[in-house]
């Protein structure tokens, strides 16, 4: 009798999703959304610090320029070592201690932002301390993502771990959207909490960690009652396994293009258009008008929010044509994109925003696009275990994209950067082609 014709405590020792027989849809499935309802939630804690950067000089802290975009970066710093880590747990714990530990990590960086921002004396080394602490939101998509793709099969890996990627994304857009508009009254039940001052304006910029607490804590309960674990075990020594593959570091440069490029450029693209475009760009005049300038916050939702929702649409389409034909073409599309983009980065005009905005708008629909792939083809060209392995990895070096972002920014030229991901993109692509995507390719998938 197939697993899921029962709907109490399945038998998964002998679990294997590619076996009709021994799956259990209903299982996977339930795992798949109490996962991915948690990595929302981190991902939303991953870019509190962005959301809540832009605000700090306002509400009487003074920070330069260079502080604030280091600040900005340290939570990407911060992801790529917690990946690091969480790559290893998914065999190790199992789903069910995974999901429901992280989710109580979460509440560390919540809790210690909606503190700090209403003492204007709090130090530098305290919010950047804050500050890595929010990269365990990012670090525990390496832990999430294989313990999913656990769960399904091959066919179905494609679309499983789009949704997952793709709808967790969708937690730095929530977070841009949300953080702005809590931070315009006092939550219900916590008026109590006096608001900061900006402008002669009042502020509550500490509901942006405040408001995500209840919803973490939700987060934990229905790990704890609900995930199963999957009998795929194995200890640290055996799964470093993984890098004697060399599909292993393909993929991790070709991650790093796509996911890399995405989260390090929208974690740091409202100080990237203020600085080249708006409040604190070339063109506010000695008088300090800055009617008609660009805001940068206007758009901060819209990258993670394109890359995301790209990532799921093309999740099934991953599983119908094969995921490198569609990293291919996402890494021709960036390439295009952020050479186009770069000849807007020194503007005589403030109208040529709209040329920038297209451009990166451009580079981060083909990022989706070729982080959809990418998930696709290590499902494809590894085993189980070591395709996880490889998915947590991957992710970990990529999730140093707003680290590696954020300090270009602050200590580069900007077009030579954006000149340099340019270069670096050509070469992925070429890899991409040779190896994965070319008729009669080594590692077709």
């Amino acid at each position: 009798m197939a697993i899921g014709s029962t709907t109490l405590a399945p038998d998964l020792s002998n679990w294997d999703p590619n076996n009709e027989e021994t799956w259990d849809s209903r299982l996977a499935w339930r795992t798949l959304w109490i996962t991915t309802y948690s990595m929302i939630l981190a991902f939303c804690t991953w870019y509190i610090v962005s959301t809540v950067a832009p605000q700090l000089n306002k509400v009487g802290f003074h920070l330069t320029k260079e502080q604030l975009y280091w600040m900005v970066a340290m939570p990407g710093l911060a992801a790529g070592i917690f990946r690091l880590i969480w790559m290893f747990l998914p065999p190790v714990l199992g789903t069910r201690k995974l999901i429901t530990l992280s989710s109580l990590l979460l509440l560390i960086p919540m809790g210690g932002w909606t503190l700090a921002v209403r003492d204007q004396t709090t130090p530098y080394s305290t919010l950047l301390l804050l500050a890595f602490a929010c990269g365990i939101g990012g670090g525990i998509f390496s832990g999430y993502m294989p313990s999913t793709g656990y769960f399904f099969p091959k066919s179905k890996a494609g679309t499983a771990l789009g949704i997952q990627a793709g709808v967790g994304n969708f937690g730095m857009s929530i977070i841009q959207i949300l953080g702005p508009w809590v931070m315009g009254f006092g939550l219900f039940g916590t008026a109590f909490l006096t608001p900061q001052q900006a402008a002669g304006h009042p502020i509550w910029l500490h509901n942006v960690g405040l408001v995500l607490i209840p919803w973490t804590l939700l987060a934990v309960v229905l790990a704890w009652l609900f995930l199963k674990d999957v009998p795929i075990k194995a200890n640290f020594r055996q799964q470093i396994d993984i890098f004697g593959n060399r599909n292993t570091w393909f993929m991790m440069l070709i991650y790093l293009m796509t996911f890399g490029t995405f989260s390090g450029f929208a974690a740091q693209f409202v100080l990237l258009i203020n600085n080249t475009y708006g409040i604190t760009s070339r063109f506010v005049p000695a008088s300090g008008d800055v009617k008609g300038l660009v805001a940068g916050a206007t758009y901060a939702f819209l990258p993670p929010m394109i890359a995301s929702a790209v990532r799921v649409l093309w999740g099934p389409l991953c599983d119908r044509f094969g995921g490198a034909i569609w990293t291919f073409v996402s890494g021709v599309g960036m390439t295009v994109s952020i050479f186009v983009a770069a000849s807007f980065l020194n503007p005589t005009s403030p109208d040529q925003y709209k040329g920038f905005l297209w451009a990166m708008f451009a580079m981060f629909f083909f990022a989706g696009i070729g982080n959809a792939g990418t998930f696709k083809q290590m499902p494809m060209i590894m085993g189980p275990r070591q395709a996880g392995g490889a998915i947590g990895f991957t992710a970990a070096i990529a999730a140093f994209g707003p680290f590696i972002v954020g300090v270009a920014l602050a200590n580069i030229d900007n077009l030579a950067f954006f000149i340099g991901c340019g270069i670096y993109f050509v070469f992925c692509t070429v890899l991409t082609w040779v190896f994965y995507a070319r008729p009669k390719a080594p590692f077709p998938g």
